[in-house]
């Protein structure tokens, strides 16, 4: 961090208007301080090992070094939390970015208007001064095969809460629980909507569950992983002797959509003693009220353990409530819930 606690930021996008309106967004607020800008990666990393800036903001698409091949060298000479600005028409091209060490992302606006410009800035802010927290993220190991869905009900059914830092550490999970197809995940990872979909197909590619977007009325079944849609909620209801997954709208009095109380909340009504909610890194709270009512319905709560968190705020939150029954490193959850699904089979 900065002297003084002003978060140091190094700008980089080959566009100059670009670069000027993320400058201004950003040092509107006095805890925020634009050190320099780059216009491409080869002058961004010199400037990166020069000045070391606290945070970086990165374009992926950039003449003569681009963004990947940032991201690769930055990691290995000068590791420095990146936030990936992305537009809607390149949303695949983020999980790659994530997967290479990028601290999170930020979608552009399809329409800029002053609404949604502004709304931009306040996240955009909000994930500059979340960066002070972050921890190194694991890398991770090759993807397993993919498993085959399994006829009859799920033994076990996992709900799985994750923001900041989230893509990769769901993958994982999911590559850790590779050796016991049997299981369904439903996931809520606070993303923008139409990346979730990519955000599946992409995890759908690489093993090891069938992975789709939720969508409402998909019966929950075994060997399946659902993400639940940007900007809607995912909950599960019954019908009849199945389980079966409602998509409702958000409102406007709703922090984040999805989210992972709702999720829970649900899994607890439906499940009961059943449920397993596991909250993986992530800004803020989501997931701290629904682990109470899991807990409370005779569920199990399970959360990421701090040194192995990007951000521990939702892990921490979770566990401040006093209900979390088992914090776990990322890269044990997997064969944990594992084990967890043969022993209840």
């Amino acid at each position: 961090m900065s002297s003084k606690g002003v978060i140091s930021v190094l700008v980089i996008d080959d566009s100059a208007h670009n670069r000027r309106t993320l400058s201004t967004m950003l040092e509107s607020e006095p805890d925020v301080r634009v050190v320099d800008r780059a216009a491409d990666g080869e002058e961004g990393l010199k400037k990166v090992v020069d000045l070391k800036p606290d945070v970086v903001t990165l374009d992926l698409e950039m003449p003569k070094l681009g963004g990947y091949t940032f991201l690769r060298l930055l990691m290995r000479t000068a590791p420095t939390p990146v936030i990936v600005i992305s537009s809607y028409s390149h949303r695949s091209d983020v999980f790659k970015a994530l997967e290479l060490g990028a601290f999170d992302f930020i979608a552009k606006p399809q329409h800029p208007t002053f609404e949604a410009m502004e709304a931009l800035r306040v996240e955009l802010l909000e994930k500059v001064r979340a960066a002070r927290h972050v921890r190194p993220g694991y890398r991770h190991a090759a993807p397993g095969a993919r498993a085959m869905a399994v006829a009859g009900e799920p033994p076990l059914v996992v709900a799985v809460g994750a923001s900041t830092g989230g893509p990769p550490a769901v993958q994982r999970v999911l590559e850790g629980l590779a050796v016991e197809p049997t299981p369904c995940v439903l996931v809520c990872q606070h993303m923008p909507p139409q990346f979730t979909r990519a955000f599946a197909d992409r995890l759908d590619r690489i093993g090891p569950f069938s992975v789709t977007e939720a969508r409402d009325g998909d019966l929950v079944q075994p060997g399946h992983v659902y993400i639940a849609p940007g900007g809607r909620h995912m909950v599960v209801a019954e019908r009849g002797s199945r389980l079966e997954l409602h998509t409702p709208p958000s409102t406007p009095v709703d922090k984040y959509a999805p989210s992972v109380d709702r999720l829970f909340v649900s899994m607890a009504q439906v499940l009961g003693a059943k449920a397993l909610g596991v909250v993986l890194t992530g800004m803020g709270a989501d997931g701290a009220e629904g682990a109470r009512a899991v807990h409370h319905a005779g569920g199990e709560v399970w959360a990421q353990s701090e040194e192995t968190s990007v951000v521990f705020g939702m892990p921490g939150e979770a566990i401040a409530t006093g209900v979390v029954k088992r914090v776990i490193p990322l890269g044990d959850i997997g064969p944990a819930l594992a084990a967890l699904a043969r022993r209840r089979r």
